[in-house]
């Protein structure tokens, strides 16, 4: 089989300018932490300064460019004043410039001041001046901000995690989907934008001769998406700008609009995604009796195969109609979606039926900000085409029994994920081989389930495992104390979503 590459390193003197500059970033954010400033108000500080920075620089020559930003708004206005002064104008820069429209009034929507120090801010302002932002590289400026991002990620106390999906993760997804130039890649929620930066630098990585007219279609042609959460559009916009995606003056390449509300505009090519966990939608009414009460909230949606309140659900329904007919997608999921009756049912026999759901990774916990997630990954491709059922097999890889990672101590790493896109094989993935065996390889992990085995499942269950667990067995080999007592708190905590996700299920 194949070997897919995976490792494109790169130099070291870049990784040891992008580590430079985000410890010194990160470390003044140290200091505004005594002034209750958190993690997210200070990431927020830095888009917009940073933005107002790049901005001068490129409407100086030789660049000369028109951003859309008054003069008596620009970063020198920064740059001029301290104290009470500073403050007051920064406040008046941040209301002007939320009202501009495209990328630029993205950026800036419902910004607000929260540093409340004039000092610092001038401190802030002081250390942001001293890089000249335009020369750095894309790659520089890029890993630059994708590591404050996921420093802002590890505070679990402000929830900035669930946006972050482990780039690791990432990466070996966009390894398997292969995308290329031409294609349109869309994720409808797309948090930071992980997902379509992994895309972008796969394909320039991949293809060393991109020309201008190739370069200009990845920067505005390529890429779309949605973040509702108007923080955190802001860092993914900043994000996709940083790493050579849009353009200071042009349109928002991510929408600010709810994906599920209605049907796409236009079908893509391809979908990446890791749709929000968790509770469902709901919606607080005031009842007959003028009390408040919650109430879920269903998408009516004509082109749905079922009416739910389940948001993961919703999401993968909506992902299929996105597709083009030769379209393909890969889609991060919880456990509850590959168990579930009713519209978790309903929604997997027509993917089963009118995609290729040819391929399920099975993800382990500890690899999640968020404790207790039992997730996996979706990959099928779109069929529409064709009227009988497409599904033939369904190969599953179980990279969860007796894996053990932890964020700190044991992050999953890309090397990790390599056996998977060996046994991929994203090159022509209808030249597989099971690694399992139930005589001479009862524990490998890949395995082919075919479409009639999985027919004959309740609730055409996907929640597939074969392999035993060690931990129950092997008492000479058991894991540390500390790593068996976070084990058991994330398997009750998922256990816990799963029991109320299947209670809701049956309220409905």
């Amino acid at each position: 089989m194949t070997t897919q590459t995976t490792n494109d390193k790169k130099p070291t003197t870049q990784n040891n300018q992008s580590q430079a500059i985000v410890s010194k970033v990160w470390n003044f954010c140290h200091m505004l932490r005594d002034d209750g400033v958190s993690y997210g108000d200070y990431l927020e500080q830095i888009t917009y300064l940073i933005f107002l920075k790049m901005a001068f620089e490129y409407s100086q020559p030789p660049y000369k460019q028109d951003i859309g930003i008054p003069e008596e708004f620009n970063w020198e206005s920064l740059t001029t004043k301290t104290g009470s002064e500073l403050e007051a104008h920064y406040l008046t820069l941040l209301r002007n410039l939320s009202k501009k429209t495209g990328l630029l009034g993205q950026i800036f929507t419902k910004a607000q001041n929260k540093i409340q120090d004039p000092a610092k801010l001038s401190r802030l302002i002081d250390m942001i001046n001293e890089t000249k932002w335009s020369r750095l590289g894309v790659d520089v400026k890029g890993d630059i901000y994708e590591g404050i991002l996921e420093k802002n990620a590890e505070d679990t106390k402000s929830g900035a995690g669930q946006y972050f999906t482990p780039r690791a993760l990432i990466q070996a997804i966009v390894h398997c989907m292969q995308p290329k130039i031409g294609m349109t890649i869309a994720d409808p929620a797309c948090g930071t934008g992980g997902f379509l930066l992994s895309a972008y630098d796969y394909i320039t990585h991949s293809d060393k001769t991109l020309d201008t007219e190739a370069k200009q279609k990845l920067k505005h042609e390529t890429f779309s998406g949605n973040e509702i959460v108007a923080n955190t559009r802001r860092l993914c916009l900043m994000n996709l700008f940083l790493h050579g995606i849009g353009e200071m003056d042009g349109e928002s390449p991510i929408s600010s609009l709810d994906a599920l509300v209605s049907p796409p505009k236009q079908p893509v090519d391809m979908v990446l995604a890791n749709p929000p966990f968790g509770k469902k939608s709901s919606m607080t009414i005031t009842n007959e009796e003028g009390e408040l009460e919650k109430e879920d909230f269903v998408y009516n949606r004509q082109d749905f195969w079922a009416t739910t309140s389940n948001k993961q659900v919703n999401f993968l329904q909506h992902i299929y109609t996105m597709l083009k007919q030769t379209g393909k997608a890969g889609v991060v999921v919880p456990d509850n979606v590959l168990f579930e009756g009713g519209a978790g049912e309903t929604v997997r026999k027509n993917l089963l039926e009118k995609t290729d759901l040819h391929t399920i990774l099975r993800l382990p916990t500890g690899i999640f900000y968020a404790n207790g997630v039992k997730a996996n990954v979706l990959f099928f491709d779109n069929h529409t085409a064709q009227e009988q059922a497409v599904t033939k097999d369904v190969w599953i890889y179980d990279y969860r029994t007796n894996i053990h990672h932890t964020l700190k101590k044991k992050p999953m790493t890309l090397a990790d994920l390599q056996d998977f896109i060996d046994c991929y094989n994203p090159k022509n993935r209808h030249d597989r081989k099971e690694t399992y065996h139930a005589e001479t390889n009862p524990d490998g992990r890949w395995r082919k389930f075919s479409i009639d085995d999985i027919k004959k499942r309740d609730k055409t269950s996907l929640d597939i495992f074969w392999l035993k667990d060690n931990s129950l067995t092997d008492l000479d080999n058991l894991p540390e104390p500390e790593e068996l007592a976070n084990d058991i708190i994330e398997n009750i905590e998922a256990g816990l979503a799963s029991f109320r996700a299947v209670l809701s299920e049956l309220e409905n």
